[in-house]
């Protein structure tokens, strides 16, 4: 794998392109989490998904990182696919959080890819990588945009710096 500014143009262009297969995947997480935690959370739209992906390809240092892990399951197949389920787990998790930021977001992007990753399953003839990237891309998206109640407004926890 060669990365370019090139490149990762490319890679932006193709995981905004993936938005038909993503955004379903990442709304439907989000209206079974809502589900589970109790809670409404707001759908996404495709228009905000491609803006997002946008984002974080405009951040060099992160654009690089996703391009790479994206790339990299995009091709990862392994015989037999089962073998390589500890790669393509480790992969997933990793773009997941990297979309998604710093903590705790990036801590809960990773918890988020597996439980869209058993709810995902790629096509026969597929990579074995594919399903995860699109698990990846919705859990890392899902947690970065805003939709969640508990992300309005500032924290309760912050504290006012001491004035020495």
């Amino acid at each position: 794998m060669r990365l370019t500014p090139a490149s990762v143009a490319a890679e932006r262009d193709r995981v905004c392109d993936r938005a038909p297969a993503v955004v379903p995947l990442l709304n439907d997480t989000r209206t079974a989490l809502s589900e589970l935690f109790d809670t409404e959370v707001d759908a996404v739209s495709e228009a905000a998904y491609r803006r997002e992906v946008d984002r974080v390809f405009a951040d060099g240092d992160r654009a690089v990182n996703v391009a790479a892990l994206a790339g990299l399951l995009r091709e990862l197949d392994v015989e037999g696919d089962y073998p390589g389920f500890v790669v393509d787990e480790l992969l997933g998790r990793r773009l997941a959080s990297t979309i998604a930021g710093g903590q705790p977001l990036a801590l809960l992007a990773e918890a988020t890819f597996h439980f869209v990753d058993t709810r995902v399953h790629g096509d026969p003839g597929d990579a074995a990588g594919v399903d995860d990237l699109d698990a990846a891309l919705a859990a890392g998206f899902q947690t970065r945009l805003p939709g969640w109640s508990w992300r309005d407004g500032d924290s309760p926890f912050a504290v006012e710096p001491r004035r020495d």
